[in-house]
């Protein structure tokens, strides 16, 4: 039977993701429009943004943040085509996003001494093959399979190499243990549900001191230079941009990062994520006909949550076109280079609420193209 009852906010997208609760264009602050980035007004923004940013991630006091053009992506990119080149590279990838990068590695910068560490969707690769001499590069959650590494505990404290994490659907959902990462990048659309266009690049230590010993080899476009003669550029992580931010994205991301402190900080943003994945969880746990793409319950992510149906791609088609008819969830469908199946946004920015009156609506359309 058609359930009675939809979701008050049915925006199940896995990027650009669910605005918080409550969100509203006339809560957000701006006085900054029209204004210069580099006014004293937009200055102290943009460098509110990184300091809160850096106190709600508890990241380390020795690390740099930075708000860096071109979304995820252009901090990735950024990081890659800068620090890339001096050592082996250890690349992991089991999705869309992540395999991006190995591209960009091999095609791009062309680096010879790269190893290729492959998992198909819904598994990861062998982690434990990380080699401490090399660089490594991996996504900690596999937006597009729903795959996420558990943990960090298989990289080497006593690593040579760096490591490159894109946390991009990451961040504010998962434990992300900082003394394994050198260099982390995410973008505001994701779990904070904020505006494109921008992202946040974080250095450790030994990723500044990657960045003023070695000089690669390579052309770096201005978007892409961190350095200011022989040593990093300090501006960048002070809120000075390298070229000019959206100041209403970043009253918009503001508003995100003051609604986490709200609810409790990092730590309630995490177990609202989880506690969104558990009713998912208890659902599919109940039903022979749909399951988690994850093959592992450990690796299975909480906030880009993708689903297989025991169903052809036309018919899981037609469920996501029912679901979008009805106006109970937009833009669930799997990513298109992933296998067939449904992709449900399970970040803090959901409520509960409206994935547990998501549900009947999943097994009435099942019902409809069955």
């Amino acid at each position: 039977m058609l359930p009675q009852e939809k979701p008050a906010n049915p925006n199940f997208s896995s990027g650009p993701c669910s605005k918080r609760p409550g969100y509203s264009l006339a809560n957000l602050n701006t006085d900054t429009l029209g204004r210069s980035h580099r006014s004293k007004l937009g200055a102290a923004r943009l460098k509110e943004a990184i300091d809160k940013t850096k106190e709600l991630l508890e990241i380390p006091a020795d690390y740099r943040v930075g708000i860096v053009p071109a979304s995820d992506t252009g901090a990735f990119e950024m990081a890659m085509w800068s620090m890339l080149g001096c050592r082996g590279v250890d690349m992991f990838h089991w999705e869309s996003f992540g395999s991006g990068w190995v591209t960009d590695i091999i095609k791009q910068l062309k680096l010879e001494n790269a190893n290729n560490y492959l998992a198909d969707y819904g598994q990861l690769p062998d982690m434990s093959k990380a080699n401490p001499a090399n660089d490594c590069i991996f996504t900690f959650n596999g937006t597009t399979s729903g795959v996420r590494v558990p943990n960090l505990d298989w990289i080497n404290d006593d690593r040579e190499g760096l490591t490159f994490c894109d946390a991009t659907s990451a961040v504010f959902a998962m434990e992300i243990d900082w003394s394994k990462v050198d260099v982390l990048t995410f973008s505001w659309q994701k779990v904070l549900g904020g505006e494109g266009a921008h992202g946040m690049l974080v250095l450790g230590p030994r990723a500044v001191e990657r960045l003023e010993s070695f000089k690669a080899d390579r052309p770096l476009p201005k978007i892409f230079r961190m350095m200011k003669g022989d040593v990093i550029n300090e501006g960048i992580f002070k809120g000075s941009t390298i070229n000019t931010p959206s100041m209403l994205a970043v009253e918009d991301y503001l508003d995100a990062l003051r609604w986490v402190e709200s609810i409790g900080g990092l730590n309630a943003a995490i177990a609202k994520a989880n506690a969104n994945l558990a009713i998912l969880e208890e659902f599919v746990a109940e039903r022979g006909w749909i399951d988690f793409l994850a093959e592992t319950p450990e690796t299975r992510s909480n906030t880009s949550v993708c689903l297989k149906l025991d169903l052809p791609e036309e018919a899981v088609k037609k469920i996501v076109a029912l679901l979008d008819e009805q106006e109970v969830a937009y833009d669930i469908g799997g990513y298109r280079d992933a296998p067939s199946g449904l992709r449900i946004w399970c970040g803090a920015t959901v409520e509960a609420s409206d994935l547990e009156l998501l549900m009947p609506w999943l097994d009435w359309a099942y019902g409809q193209v069955k």
